[in-house]
């Protein structure tokens, strides 16, 4: 149909131009949809799969830590999925500038040796931070 340009002044009902609403709507849900389904999927950490020692007595915390290291049961130490020494983390951890109350949690495998999670400890506070948390699964009861 031929748009009709016309100066005059009087206006039929039919010809007034509309914005339709619902289609717009349908495609705000869809954007919603996609940027939710995005953004979760990038929260997704990379993490090395560990066999998290069991504890009956561990507390929940629900901050998520600026910072997670991983320690495999060969002693592997790894840092966002990059296998890292305790002398880089101490430096990554002093260029990072975080901020005071920052904390780091050491995940560590079951079967990993506990002189090796003691050098990620040393590393971890040799650059300044004193929030240290191990982390570990709770018991099914």
């Amino acid at each position: 149909m031929p748009v009709k340009l016309s100066s005059s002044s009087g206006h039929d009902e039919g010809d007034e131009a509309r914005i339709e609403v619902v289609p717009l709507i349908d495609i705000m849900f869809f954007l919603l949809a996609a940027f939710m389904l995005v953004s979760l999927s990038m929260t997704q950490l990379h993490r090395v799969p560990l066999r998290l020692p069991e504890a009956a007595t561990g507390v929940a915390d629900s901050k998520t830590p600026l910072v997670q290291l991983a320690v495999d049961a060969h002693g592997v130490i790894t840092w966002d999925s990059q296998v890292v020494t305790p002398s880089e983390i101490t430096l990554r951890l002093k260029r990072a500038n975080l901020p005071e109350h920052a904390r780091v949690l050491i995940s560590a495998d079951q079967d990993a040796r506990y002189q090796q999670m003691m050098r990620v400890l040393d590393a971890v506070r040799a650059a300044g931070i004193e929030k240290v948390g191990f982390e570990n699964k709770e018991v099914s009861r």
